[in-house]
């Protein structure tokens, strides 16, 4: 059994003095979803995701040699300019690993970092962003210790990017993820994300994530927050009982296909979800009156022409439309017609499920 100590780095075995590397990660979307946590980003439940395709940062991570190790040096760049308010995260990041990549306090770094979907666009950036990072300080870590699995390499990536943002480790491998201790995935622990392992039915290939930006400003509770009104919640212990059931349903779906199923599934864990924010204290409530249009316009779209189309949610009021992609033609022509109405300024975004993080030679 992995423990956190496998992760601690304590052999050079070459010398390094500069370079750089590129890596993008994409943004994921929960099926099954994490809401509430333990100390050191241990979720309270397991979560499984479609890993997406477009929608990905793309991270460029410069190093040099320094003399001074004591600190941590860094300057950050979000699309080639100096973006000082990005800073703390960092530096917090930098601290939390610090005990598993000690080498970094031996380098000057220069992260240079851009979305493919628009900044405040209300797409959480914090999970594709970690990730992104998270791969290039393993790669230079691999570059300390050559003799590295690949295995090793991207567990410890996932693990990295989880103490970032905890839905970051879902976004190192793709095309679908589970992280949490579930006693039916193999393999799965709440250290690190791995990828769905069960042959995957055909419905599910390529399936499709339209992405309705419904609210682009800043949400009014951060999900850190979120995550913590979860400990004294009157219905927690019942909601993480929920999602293993979920993740076991769920699990059986994607092996024999079964879309109605899968549409019960995915749109009751984003109620959910929300629900859980409804009745915390102090409750909240991310989804706006134009969530709810939408959500209300695609179950009439359902019932009347029988397209399975699903919606989910983050914790916020954008709506991700799911279906499968030989019904994309429909569903995108209902979606111009009917949904754009009600996103800010006409906007969306046309994803669908991709492969997880990318390094550019």
């Amino acid at each position: 059994m992995i423990s956190e100590k496998d992760f601690i780095f304590n052999e050079t075995t070459a010398s390094v003095d500069n370079g750089s590397f590129q890596w993008s990660a994409p943004s994921n979307i929960a099926l099954v979803k994490y809401w509430g946590k333990k100390d050191h980003q241990i979720p309270a439940n397991p979560s499984i995701s479609f890993t997406l395709n477009s929608c990905k940062t793309i991270t460029k991570l410069s190093f040099e040699k320094k003399q001074e190790v004591s600190n941590f040096s860094f300057d950050l760049l979000f699309e080639g300019k100096p973006k000082e308010d990005f800073k703390p995260k960092i530096q917090k990041f930098f601290e939390r690993i610090a005990v598993y990549c000690p080498y970094l306090t031996s380098f000057h770094f220069t992260i240079d970092t851009q979305n493919t979907f628009p900044h405040s666009s209300g797409i959480a950036s914090s999970a594709s962003g970690m990730a992104a990072l998270a791969m290039n300080i393993m790669s230079l870590e691999k570059l300390l210790n050559p003799e590295m699995s690949e295995d090793y390499f991207y567990q410890k990536a996932s693990f990295l990017a989880r103490l970032g943002s905890g839905s970051a480790c879902r976004s190192v491998k793709g095309s679908i993820v589970v992280w949490g201790n579930h006693a039916e995935i193999p393999g799965s622990t709440d250290l690190f994300g791995v990828p769905f392992s069960s042959e995957v039915h055909s419905n599910f290939k390529n399936y499709q994530d339209t992405i309705l930006l419904v609210d682009k400003g800043e949400k009014q509770v951060s999900s850190t927050v979120g995550h913590d009104l979860m400990h004294n919640h009157p219905f927690a212990e019942q909601r993480f009982a929920q999602a293993h059931h979920n993740l076991s349903a769920i699990k059986s779906v994607l092996e024999n296909g079964n879309l109605e199923e899968f549409i019960k599934i995915v749109e009751s864990e984003a109620l959910t979800l929300h629900a859980m924010m409804m009745t915390s204290m102090p409750y909240f409530i991310l989804m706006k009156p134009n969530t709810l249009e939408i959500i209300n316009k695609i179950w009439k779209f359902r019932n009347e022409t029988k397209i399975p189309v699903c919606f989910t949610l983050d914790a916020g009021a954008n709506v991700h439309v799911l279906y499968p992609e030989n019904v994309r033609v429909e569903t995108l022509q209902f979606i111009k017609d009917e949904l754009v109405g009600y996103c800010q300024n006409g906007q969306y975004i046309c994803d669908e499920i991709g492969f997880g993080s990318q390094i550019f030679i």
